[in-house]
């Protein structure tokens, strides 16, 4: 049986449109930026996620925003290598850290869509991505480490004589990788404190969770980096009505995203997600709705497996059990967001993130004790 802890993560929304009720074209609103952040911090989350798209908004202004008016939530910048310079997103991620005070966290995405890279220029194919990631990620840490001026001459980026007056708060921050593919496993297990993982079945959590410590070991690393596993639960107060919860999200989901459309359709038709992720979640879903204790993938169908989009569904009891199945395979932070984003962020840190964190302080007093 586990003693582990667990950290929680949600996404920070810059205005109230959400998949339920999307508001084409809406700007910032920095007042319900504001308490959105502020809500995430009351209900107990440990990071916020500030996403990146080519159509969205600077998630380093967001992150600095936040920042300001919060005192521990670490806000996650959402970092992808083709648009920002290393030197220059070193730079603007130790200042970040230093205005939290120790706070920030930053996830480099090498891009699963080579459509959406193609809108800002980016035209490297997914292989190159990935190399690309990996000399981003190494450049980071030594700017950061470095006392002394050095030069860099890789593949993907050169410069000379550079040197940093700058350190993050502790000396370095924490650095996230994502990704399903074999390159994206080995940059997490040789670089990585933390690796993101979406909401799959228990075992092939597990699976994956395995794979990721084969490449700890084989870069001699004497831990692995943190898992992170991602999933949007549908809480009631009964099972019943979570479950008519959830068929009308699902319902709403169709209507605004086509998802009337099965899996098999999309890959006859060529709209099969290009992403390694998204497929594996619409291969689960072809296998089954409903996974383990609460794990349902209609959501995923009905996306077409966009980001994160496996739900809990059930009451805060079992979704908050569901949760902790994951932490006993060793996930040791848990990111989870709903569909109406204020009131669902406001109802887990009132009644799952408490029973999560109950259930695992009796573990811990429990082997005190034994």
């Amino acid at each position: 049986m586990s003693t582990r802890m667990v950290e929680f993560i949600s996404a920070s929304y810059v205005n109230d449109s959400s998949e339920l009720f999307p508001r084409p074209n809406a700007g910032i609103d920095p007042k319900f930026l504001r308490r959105y952040s502020s809500e995430l911090e009351a209900a107990g989350f440990d990071y916020t996620l500030l996403p990146y798209g080519s159509n969205g908004y600077d998630p380093f202004s967001v992150a600095a925003y936040i920042a300001s008016f919060t005192d521990r939530i670490k806000p996650i910048v959402a970092l992808r290598p083709n648009t920002l310079y290393p030197t220059v997103a070193a730079k603007a991620l130790a200042t970040l850290d230093q205005l939290s005070g120790g706070r920030a966290t930053v996830h480099i995405i090498s891009g699963g869509s080579t459509a959406d890279q193609a809108r800002e220029g980016d035209h490297l194919d997914k292989a190159q991505r990935y190399a690309r990631s990996e000399e981003y990620i190494r450049i980071l840490r030594r700017v950061w480490a470095s006392d002394e001026p050095f030069s860099h001459h890789g593949t993907y980026y050169q410069f000379e004589d550079f040197r940093a007056d700058y350190r993050p708060a502790a000396g370095t921050i924490p650095l996230s990788v994502g990704g399903s593919s074999d390159a994206a496993y080995r940059i997490a297990g040789e670089l990585g404190d933390i690796f993101g993982l979406w909401g799959e079945p228990l075992r092939e959590t597990a699976e994956n969770i395995g794979r990721i410590e084969e490449y700890s070991r084989a870069a001699g690393r004497q831990r692995r980096p943190k898992i992170w596993v991602t999933f949007r639960p549908i809480i009631a107060p009964t099972e019943e009505l979570a479950w008519e919860r959830a068929h009308r999200i699902l319902g709403a989901l169709q209507r605004n995203d086509r998802g009337n459309l099965q899996p098999g359709f999309r890959r006859e038709h060529g709209l099969q997600p290009e992403n390694l992720g998204s497929q594996r979640l619409l291969d689960l879903a072809e296998r089954g709705e409903l996974h383990d204790r609460a794990l349902w993938t209609a959501t995923a169908t009905a996306t077409n497996a966009r980001g994160a989009s496996t739900a809990l569904v059930g009451t805060p009891e079992t979704v908050a059990a569901a949760i902790v199945d994951y932490v006993d395979l060793g996930a040791e932070i848990v990111s989870i967001r709903g569909y109406d984003n204020l009131n669902d962020a406001v109802d887990y840190g009132r009644y799952v993130l408490p029973l999560v964190r109950q259930e695992l302080a009796h573990r811990e007093r429990s082997a005190a004790q034994a």
